[in-house]
């Protein structure tokens, strides 16, 4: 089979393997070995990297969701006294699997001795808040359904409760900045709270600055008459601002939605900041790896001058020497490219497998239960990302192999034999 291919592909064929006349040839072949062995390291570190930071992404994604809702439907104004009815309308969208009313607030918690601690505590009702959150789940001590109209009962993040000094059953004192006016002046509106439930939703933010109510009770403490607005959860959570534009379309004008990313676009801005800042870092060390390929492709255009001048006086075309120098070229960087993608998928899909292995054998713990919410390195490979890499190795291998094949071309075979 090899013999019917164009003799560009043969002599380039020839040339990436070692030569056994010479030491020098051994040497060149080496080269283009490390060559490939560079490119490789840098593609399956590329992809190991990626799929470790969407997998940060990911976790951290699926944790802040689990408090917060996927999609909010809101009237600053005047809120949502016919919230049963929007809470229908939405539900008709195909992708809405959950509705739930709530009023949100900032207040100051305290108790005891302790300072004042700033918190979001937002009213919820315990019997439909599970079509949104998974907060009901993530109640270590107590319930949600303690949370009960008229009894003023508070549910608190883990780190919240702790700073505190808060446990349940006590009572603790919420702060609103809205204040009462009376006759001595205007006076912060202060109400007592009993602690009846400690979640946890392993994110230091929530943990430590947020806590529920009952809706009727947020209600009546903020002086509205009606919820703020709805909380959505969607079949898929990557949908939300497209399905939030269409839920604009179905609802009322003065209503305000708004999906997940808005709420947390600074966070999720720095996260994709971080990623291209990394992807274009390791695709330098890729370029440098591909780029060796020029000082091996020049040593070998060096080495095969009498021989790129037999072909040209055999009838060798300039475009064809050409060819030869960049499939030789070509033919490394698509090896490399090969191993390194494999390498980087192999490894990237069994991350949970071997950072442990790692540990073990160290003796060493990467990331410690006592410093950091998440504790084991995650991994999330995505196709397209390989894709990208691998073909951006590909080019820049091919770039590599432009200046040397042509200067390969320029070889004049006259001066080449002269010294033969």
């Amino acid at each position: 089979m090899l013999k019917n291919l164009p003799f560009e592909w043969l002599v380039g064929l020839r040339y990436t393997r070692a030569g056994k006349r010479s030491g020098r040839n051994s040497f060149i072949s080496f080269i283009s070995l490390i060559s490939m062995a560079g490119i490789a390291l840098g593609v399956g570190a590329l992809i190991v990297v990626l799929s470790v930071m969407n997998g940060f992404q990911k976790d951290v994604t699926g944790r802040m969701l689990s408090v917060l809702a996927h999609v909010e439907v809101f009237d600053k104004a005047a809120g949502m006294p016919d919230w049963q009815q929007q809470a229908a309308a939405v539900r008709k969208h195909p992708e809405v699997r959950g509705a739930a009313p709530f009023s949100e607030t900032q207040a100051g918690l305290m108790h005891g001795g302790e300072a004042l601690r700033p918190a979001i505590v937002r009213g919820v009702l315990p019997a439909e808040e599970p079509q949104v959150s998974d907060v009901a789940l993530q109640v270590k001590e107590g319930s949600l359904d303690a949370l009960r109209p008229g009894q003023f009962n508070i549910v608190l993040g883990v780190d919240l409760a702790r700073a505190l000094g808060a446990s349940l059953g006590e009572k603790v004192t919420m702060v609103l900045p809205q204040g009462t006016v009376t006759p001595a002046g205007l006076v912060p509106r202060m109400r007592s709270f009993t602690v009846v439930g400690i979640f946890s939703a392993r994110h230091q933010e929530f943990d430590a600055g947020m806590a529920f109510i009952h809706l009727q009770d947020a209600q009546r403490m903020l002086r509205m008459e009606a919820p703020s607005g709805l909380r959505l959860r969607l079949a898929d959570m990557h949908r939300a601002p497209q399905v939030a534009d269409e839920l604009k379309k179905m609802l009322p004008a003065h209503l305000t939605v708004r999906d997940w990313s808005k709420l947390n676009a600074n966070w999720f801005a720095a996260v994709q900041t971080e990623k291209r800042m990394m992807f274009i870092i390791l695709t330098l060390i890729v370029a440098v790896a591909a780029f060796n390929l020029v000082s091996t492709l020049v040593m070998t255009v060096t080495d095969k001058q009498p021989d790129i001048a037999i072909l040209r006086t055999l009838g060798a075309s300039p475009a064809s020497i050409m060819k030869i120098f960049v499939i030789q070229g070509a033919l490394v960087g698509l090896l490399g490219t090969a191993l390194g993608v494999t390498g980087g998928v192999l490894v990237a899909s069994n991350i949970d497998v071997i950072v442990p292995f790692i540990e073990q054998l160290l003796g060493v713990q990467f990331l410690s239960k006592d410093i950091y919410y998440i504790s084991t390195v995650p991994s999330d490979m995505r196709w397209p990302d390989v894709t990208k890499i691998g073909i951006i190795a590909v080019i820049l291998a091919f770039l590599a192999t432009i200046y040397p094949s042509w200067w390969a071309a320029r070889v004049k075979p006259a001066e080449a034999l002269r010294y033969e």
